[in-house]
């Protein structure tokens, strides 16, 4: 049976809701009149979906609609109307209509935005309330959407430079374990019918092959087991602490996330704060989008030291993880008063770091991944094959 969310007014003319399972929009009317309640409201309630997240284009292109419609003099529920029916991804749309009812029913945009965390990140809801208290919505979808391309372009970098080296180690991964499970049987079995003394670089890929052959199961199953405990040590906060230090310390790569994590902060931080959400809000906010616990320990330092009544650049400067130019120039803006404008400076200084960056650590790992793969599977079949020629000296 479904379930309806409805909207009524009591006798006193206080507003009530709730829901009831009933077969009909005309039962749960024909139900609300018994119980004396005038209806305002009747809609069937739609099953929330919190699976996935919904993707960063798409809340884009929605912010950046939402925006245009808002500065023409659309009203809101209008707005969302027209976005709930137009836009492509069916998730999107399912969370738009549910916050169409919930503005209806009275609640701020901000507050029906903040129901749907896989949609709208706490970033965006707190920026969205700004603009709802200071009247100046539109202004404030743009700046998210211009901000949220910015943030998905340096995501997207990032995760680019990952993908290629591990598609690389990948098939050279099950190159070698084909090499090792099919193909060196054969080369073991005709070593052992002319009873050689095989050199040692023989014996050693013989034995892994061996290895793999008996043991695969239990290789599989450390290796399951081993991301688990990883992943659950990383859920810890010292895990995660340890991790993240870890990888910012990574020669170039470590290098490519601290830029990454400085345009974020920066972008984030500077976002909020010209779009009047207040500094230590706004830097709670950004601690939480950090995505490294090394950078979000530094924030909340600083945020420490403002709510202390002393400055920001102070503690990120002792954390040892922001750039000497980062703090200096954070030092300039709280000076000036132009904070927010500052670090729009910095982080559109760190998106260009964090392109050259990228092409740095993709043109290190072509020879690295050359280097590797030619002696790994090159090792082998070099220690298969120095038999041969032991066997044909022997010939001779």
């Amino acid at each position: 049976m479904p379930v309806y969310e409805y909207t009524a007014r009591t006798a006193t003319g206080d507003e009530t809701k709730g829901t009831v399972d009933l077969p009909s929009v005309d039962a749960v009317r024909e139900h609300l009149r018994k119980n004396r309640l005038m209806v305002i409201r009747v809609r069937e309630q739609q099953k929330r979906k919190r699976g996935g997240r919904i993707p960063t284009r798409d809340v884009v292109v929605f912010t950046r609609q939402f925006a245009t419609m808002i500065n023409s003099g659309l009203p809101l529920v209008q707005a969302l109307d027209i976005l709930a029916q137009q836009t492509e991804n069916k998730a999107l749309a399912d969370v738009t209509r549910q916050v169409v009812y919930d503005v209806e029913s009275g609640n701020t945009l901000a507050d029906a935005l903040d129901k749907h965390k896989n949609a709208f990140s706490q970033l965006y809801v707190n920026m969205v309330a700004a603009g709802e208290a200071g009247g100046i919505l539109d202004t404030i979808l743009l700046r998210l959407a211009t901000f949220l391309e910015k943030n998905d372009a340096i995501v997207r970098k990032v995760k680019g430079a990952m993908i290629y080296p591990a598609v690389i180690f990948s098939v050279a991964g099950i190159a070698v374990v084909v090499l090792l499970i099919f193909v060196i049987p054969t080369f073991e079995s005709m070593f052992a019918s002319v009873n050689l003394q095989l050199p040692l670089p023989t014996r050693v890929v013989i034995a892994l092959s061996e290895i793999l052959q008996g043991y695969w199961w239990a290789i599989i199953g450390g290796a399951v087991g081993g991301f688990f405990i990883v992943r659950q040590y990383y859920a810890t906060d010292g895990g995660k602490l340890v991790i993240d230090r870890a990888l910012l310390k990574m020669p170039v790569l470590g290098d490519l996330l601290r830029k990454s994590a400085v345009s974020r902060f920066t972008r984030t931080l500077g976002t909020l704060l010209s779009s009047g959400v207040s500094i230590l809000e706004g830097l709670e906010i950004t601690a939480r989008t950090a995505g490294n616990r090394v950078i979000h320990d530094a924030v909340m330092r600083s945020r420490g030291s403002i709510a202390g009544g002393e400055t920001i650049a102070q503690p990120l400067e002792k954390s040892g993880v922001f750039p000497p130019m980062v703090t200096s120039m954070i030092a300039v803006g709280e000076a000036t008063g132009g904070l927010d404008e500052m670090l729009a400076k910095i982080a559109d200084f760190y998106d260009d770091e964090v392109d050259t960056a990228v092409s740095a650590l993709l043109s290190l790992m072509e020879p690295v991944m050359i280097v590797v793969l030619g002696v790994v599977v090159g090792g082998m079949i070099v220690a298969m094959y120095l038999p041969i020629f032991d066997m044909i000296n022997a010939v001779q």
